[in-house]
């Protein structure tokens, strides 16, 4: 009796100790991935001026990494759904992020031209620089405008005009900015027609822009190509598991399935990224 106690008194503590091993552990890596999404989506969110809680959208993304795989697994009894949604639910709101982050930018690139031409146009009247800046962010929307009103903020508040534009170039790290950029600073430097060259400028950026349209047309086929041949085998995946899900079972419910699961998840995402690769012409 004396030893079955001891038994389950050594049992007990070995679980408790386990238990106790397991959470040590997980609050570590909560509290890496925590500090790691806060640094990450305090500063971009800030640079797209969405000023959003950091730490909150870190506990939405820990309740929904709990209760999303919780569903998954009690609708459909399938571990490899079960992992596919939690990688799904660690991964997107960073993906998300930094998806809006990327339609940000490019929106910020489509104005830009225009955006010159209008303080050009501004300056030919008489007006300066940071007048015919003001003009202009008037008139433009959002994200263009919202940056340029930043800059003139800046400059108000004692921020010397050159400074003002390097932080700006530091939030919109573009290669067509970073030109205007440089013609502007220069252009201050050593004088010269300014409105000139913010025309010449505009009228450069059209006519990328417009190469560029061409080549994402030309290359839109392969594009698409490639997300076809990349989502087929899923949906035959899907299909036969609907049809014959007895035959089916054994890919998901057998450590041979899941090896051969991961190294077709593997070779799909290779292959993708070859053809991505191909398809993405840098102008």
């Amino acid at each position: 009796m004396n030893s079955l106690g001891l038994l389950i008194a050594v049992g007990l503590l070995a679980a408790f100790s386990i238990i106790w091993i397991v959470m040590q552990g997980a609050n570590t890596i909560l509290a890496r991935q925590k500090s790691a999404l806060e640094t990450s989506t305090k500063t971009t969110l800030a640079d797209m001026f969405i000023f959003l809680d950091p730490t909150q959208i870190f506990y939405y993304n820990v309740a929904a990494l709990v209760i999303l795989p919780t569903l998954v697994w009690l609708f459909t009894n399938n571990p490899v759904f079960v992992t596919f949604t939690a990688v799904a639910t660690l991964v997107l709101p960073k993906y998300y992020i930094k998806s809006l982050s990327t339609k940000r930018l490019k929106r910020f690139e489509e104005q830009l031209p225009d955006a010159l031409l209008m303080v050009s146009g501004a300056m030919r009247a008489g007006a300066s620089l940071n007048v015919a800046l003001e003009s202009m962010v008037k008139e433009q929307k959002p994200p263009l405008s919202q940056e340029f009103e930043l800059m003139l903020r800046e400059q108000r508040l004692g921020v010397d005009f050159d400074t003002a534009l390097v932080n700006m170039e530091k939030r919109n790290p573009l290669q067509d900015f970073s030109l205007v950029v440089s013609g502007l600073r220069i252009s201050r430097e050593v004088g010269g027609n300014l409105a000139e060259i913010l025309e010449s400028l505009s009228a450069t950026l059209r006519e990328k822009a417009t190469m560029e349209g061409k080549i994402r047309s030309l290359t839109a086929q392969g594009k698409m190509q490639g997300i076809i041949m990349s989502c087929l085998p899923l949906l035959m995946m899907a299909a036969l598991n609907w049809i014959e899900p007895v035959a089916m079972g054994t890919m998901f419910t057998t450590l041979f399935g899941w090896v051969t699961l991961s190294v077709i998840l593997v070779m799909i995402t290779i292959g993708y990224l070859f053809i991505r690769k191909i398809t993405d012409i840098d102008v």
